[in-house]
């Protein structure tokens, strides 16, 4: 706990910052949002097992042409991810999180790909299995999601990171949907954050084994921490990066960083994985705004 509260005044020390900086560029945010779809998109799918590389989504989204042969689904998987981010990042200002929002988003996501079941819960007879997690039955769905959805409302005490990771971890041990789970849990995560006036956060494939940790840790023994942690990290790295932009700052690879200031790269990496330097992953590359005066 003691550790979460810690994150938790860091983030919102960033978060004050972040609201001081931003009158006025909210058009930057905007840009910086939507031009980071495409690594939301990128590390959400190949969490899924998505053979697409951030390049080759990068190139769908743009309408270019592959190198190689790729299915039609993890084509529209893509683009109907992307969709729902972009629809997000003005809808979550717009109405609270509800069922029919959940619905809307997963007929979105959904698609072109399995149209039978895209935009409805799972009904009687469909179970789900991801590992040794059996979701819950089909009758108690709308059930479960009605008390997730009003706990999460009526949390005044917890801090948005402890309630994040609960919610999320709720949702996916629910499971409502055949299919796009994973995706829309992780869509849900960044409406919420938006709503309430944080910026969105990126669960990178690069810590898909710890994210699978927070799962089990939840189903066996009911604990939080583990996803608290990747929660409070990625929101942190979001905050870092778009106070870089917001406060006029150079942003530079951490590399660089390490080269102008004669530090050991690998020393930064650490301390920029625990969160713990103003360094943020931006397609899969660390980087840090730095002042132009101290270069």
């Amino acid at each position: 706990m003691a550790r979460t509260n810690h994150t938790f005044s860091a983030i919102q020390s960033l978060r004050e910052r972040y609201h001081k900086a931003l009158p006025g560029k909210e058009t930057l945010m905007r840009v910086v949002s939507e031009a980071e779809i495409p690594d939301h998109v990128y590390n959400s799918n190949a969490i899924e097992n998505s053979t697409l590389t951030l390049e080759e989504t990068e190139k769908i989204l743009l309408q270019i042409d592959l190198d190689r042969y790729v299915s039609t689904r993890e084509i529209f998987e893509a683009k109907n991810l992307a969709r729902v981010a972009f629809y997000i990042g003005k809808k979550a200002k717009e109405a609270e999180f509800s069922k029919d929002i959940i619905l809307f988003l997963h007929k979105m996501l959904i698609g072109n790909i399995r149209d039978e079941i895209a935009g409805r819960f799972r009904k009687a007879g469909e179970w789900v299995q991801v590992g040794a997690h059996i979701g819950a039955d089909p009758a108690e769905v709308e059930h479960l999601l009605t008390d997730m959805l009003s706990t999460y409302t009526a949390d005044a005490t917890s801090n948005i990171v402890e309630r994040i990771a609960c919610f999320h971890l709720t949702f996916e041990n629910i499971h409502p949907f055949c299919d796009g789970n994973g995706r829309i849990g992780r869509v849900a995560n960044n409406y919420l954050l938006i709503r309430e006036g944080y910026t969105p956060i990126n669960i990178a494939f690069i810590n898909r084994a710890q994210y699978y940790d927070a799962f089990k840790e939840f189903e066996s023994k009911g604990d939080t921490k583990i996803m608290e942690e990747i929660v409070g990290r990625a929101l942190t790295n979001s905050l870092h990066k778009r106070l870089a932009y917001l406060e006029g700052k150079e942003v530079i690879t951490l590399n660089e960083y390490a080269k102008r200031n004669k530090i050991v790269h690998a020393n930064l990496i650490n301390k920029a994985k625990r969160q713990t330097i103003e360094a943020f992953l931006e397609k899969g590359i660390w980087k840090i705004g730095v002042s132009p005066l101290k270069r």
